[in-house]
């Protein structure tokens, strides 16, 4: 089941392994349990502190559970864990067998003070690049407090189930045999819903900060490069994020990196965290800007006030500068039944939904090169695709569009626009959509909408304090500077031309370095000031 190669790095990550294991295996006559044993048995053969046996115990199959001998720690995968979660997997066997999970110390003590029996079920997608982080928090999580169980779920190897429990996004994560989450989920926003008190916790904590010289405000690939940029200046620097990674946590194989040939977009946002936090910077995550109040006199602080939880009225953060990196999110089509049936038949990341649709017919909406490699990926899943773009004619790349019209399972319209997604109240029958050059409108029957249709800035919170371009977007100038004093801003939501990691990288530098630069400027009198007294 795995090469030489696979065997020979997991072997010396197994050395890590501190108490012993056992590979307890569920299985039946198929391909895929003979699959999955043969991976077990390959992992038991590459340390004597983990054990194989074939146990049968749970009405799963295939499954297997990995087993701390002696205690109830323990972490069940319904499936074979390869693709994107075979880290999972590695992850799974040695923080069982005993290696700590990289948690903070307060997370941890957080997590070994919840009080109840908390049984979580994730399914998951192999192709899926969101899943494995819930995957791994939760699993972290059940080793750490052994009233935690979670099972991990190959929604595409247990489809049945998938339907009877409507199962139409990854990762979904259910709870006690209810709907927890839906979606990718750290430790710190899943500890969030189970620990009431959490949020306030944090709010006081944020409410004792001191005022920084630079905060920053989003932890993409901007917001990491200015926070790095910025505490190399020596200065207090401070990032307050929603999640750290921002978009890259959504992207699948990034091939542009200069000097990376290819990496994928949760190994570069893991990266990007580590980098920020070496450099003395106070992350603080989960933490979503409301308000921007200005400076009320030259140099002075300016605010951020943060949303709050629970009706509550959220904390504040100064500083005597801030820089804008909030990024963008995917731009939705806006239409009657959009809303209601998100993730329920209308999804945004075919790599980690597409295979919940194997064998059904499903629709891409948009003709750029998002929308064509979606097709193009789905078309390999599904029975169908349909693609539909607004414009007479697709946008995306020449050799992108070959290679959509090679595939007997694909159609194209074009000049169309989608007025509606319909469904039966449970999930989605079909779509709606008119044609633009006779205004008729066609109904097609499907069963998932995938909607790639470019980014909307996540700047609604700054309307009336910065200035906006009409499509949203913060105006900078070429050194990042805002109309607002002491207020930078970088990255994809800002009016630069492109929106590519490696221009927020250098954008989000750019802001650092003028934002330091406006420090130095709007210090220097007082500084003057107080040597001639």
């Amino acid at each position: 089941m795995l090469d030489a190669n696979l065997k020979a790095q997991l072997a010396a990550y197994l050395e890590k392994v501190v108490q012993p294991i056992e590979l307890a295996a569920s299985l039946d006559d198929g391909d895929k349990s003979r699959e999955l044993e043969s991976l077990l048995q390959d992992i038991a053969s590459l340390s004597a502190k983990v054990g194989y046996v074939r146990s049968d115990d749970d009405a799963r199959r295939p499954s297997f559970a990995i087993r701390r001998t002696g205690s109830d720690v323990s972490v069940r995968f319904a499936g074979i864990p390869m693709g994107h979660e075979f880290t999972s997997l590695v992850l799974a066997l040695l923080q069982v067998g005993g290696h700590p999970p990289k948690l903070d110390n307060d997370v941890t003590a957080q997590i070994k003070a919840l009080d109840g029996d908390f049984r979580f079920e994730t399914y998951m997608s192999l192709s899926c690049q969101s899943c494995p982080d819930t995957v791994q928090a939760l699993n972290a999580m059940s080793v750490i407090n052994p009233r935690i169980q979670h099972v991990v779920i190959d929604g595409a190897l247990f489809q049945k189930e998938v339907e009877e429990r409507q199962v139409m996004s990854v990762p979904t994560v259910f709870l006690n045999g209810k709907v927890f989450d839906a979606g990718r989920l750290s430790v710190e926003q899943i500890l969030a819903k189970l620990d009431t008190g959490a949020a306030d916790r944090a709010a006081e904590a944020i409410k004792a900060r001191n005022a920084f010289d630079v905060l920053v405000i989003g932890g993409g690939p901007a917001g990491a490069a200015a926070a790095v940029y910025a505490a190399r200046k020596g200065i207090r620097t401070g990032v307050a994020a929603e999640r750290f990674g921002g978009q890259v946590l959504d992207t699948m194989g990034i091939e542009n990196f200069i000097s990376v040939p290819y990496t994928e977009g949760p190994k570069l946002a893991t990266a990007l965290e580590q980098h920020v936090k070496e450099n003395d910077v106070d992350v603080m995550n989960l933490q979503r800007a409301a308000k921007l109040i200005p400076a009320a006199t030259p140099g002075g602080l300016v605010e951020i006030q943060l949303e709050g939880v629970n009706g509550k009225p959220g904390a504040s953060l100064k500083s005597r500068s801030v820089i804008l990196a909030t990024g963008a999110r995917w731009r939705q089509m806006g239409v009657p039944g959009e809303d209601e049936y998100r993730n329920r038949g209308v999804a945004y990341c075919p790599h980690c939904d597409g295979p919940l649709f194997k064998g059904k017919r499903v629709a891409v909406i948009g003709g750029g090169n998002s929308g064509v490699e979606a097709a193009i990926d789905l078309a390999g899943i599904v029975s169908h695709v349909t693609l539909i773009e607004f414009d007479d004619k697709l946008r995306a790349d020449e050799v992108l569009q070959r290679k959509l019209r090679s595939l007997p399972n694909v159609g194209v319209i074009v000049g169309a626009q989608t007025t509606e997604v319909v469904g039966d109240g449970q999930r989605v029958s079909g779509l709606v959509y008119k044609d633009r050059a006779n205004g008729e409108l066609h109904r097609i029957k499907l069963e998932g909408v995938f909607v790639q249709i470019g980014l909307l800035p996540n700047t609604e919170w700054l309307k009336g304090t910065v200035e906006l371009s009409p499509r949203g977007e913060i105006v900078i100038d070429d050194r990042g500077a805002t109309n607002v004093p002491g207020v930078f801003a970088a990255g994809d939501a800002t009016t630069v031309p492109y929106k590519q990691i490696v221009i927020a990288m250098g954008a989000g530098s750019t802001a650092a370095l003028s934002a330091f630069d406006h420090l130095i400027r709007t210090s220097a009198p007082s500084e003057a000031a107080a040597k001639a007294a």
